[in-house]
């Protein structure tokens, strides 16, 4: 038996595996853009839970482009909150300039804070 056939009504061609003819299918390609932390941990909510729209994304070449858009919008409103969380709670350059330790325990609580509502509002909406 051949290794490789190719059927002219579909327009396929099939590997020998074993006894049966499996199609060689390969996924349409996709422009590789960075995706940065809040798109990977969508990507993971995705496999576990929304497996259906992962599939579906991820067959159809569009899965990368969508967790990059996902991760910018989660990226600018991470800051927006970040800014407007600093100036509601009177952090200045100048508290870090007076006492680090203070400022810094205030921004990681903030930061904290601002990961908990994009999560909530992007990443496993």
């Amino acid at each position: 038996m051949e290794k490789y056939i190719f059927d002219e009504s579909n327009g396929l061609w099939y590997e020998l595996q074993g006894d049966y003819y499996i199609p060689c299918l390969t996924l349409p390609a996709e422009k590789e853009k960075p995706i940065g932390l809040f798109g990977q941990r969508h990507r993971r909510y995705l496999r576990e839970y929304r497996r259906i729209t992962y599939t579906n994304l991820f067959t159809s070449g569009r899965l990368n482009s969508y967790l990059a858009d996902i991760d910018e919008q989660a990226q600018q409103r991470f800051e927006t909150i970040t800014e407007q969380m600093k100036q509601a709670q009177g952090i200045t350059e100048q508290l870090k300039a007076e006492n680090a330790l203070e400022w810094t325990g205030r921004m990681n609580n903030i930061r904290a804070c601002a990961v908990e509502i994009v999560d909530r509002e992007i990443i496993y909406a």
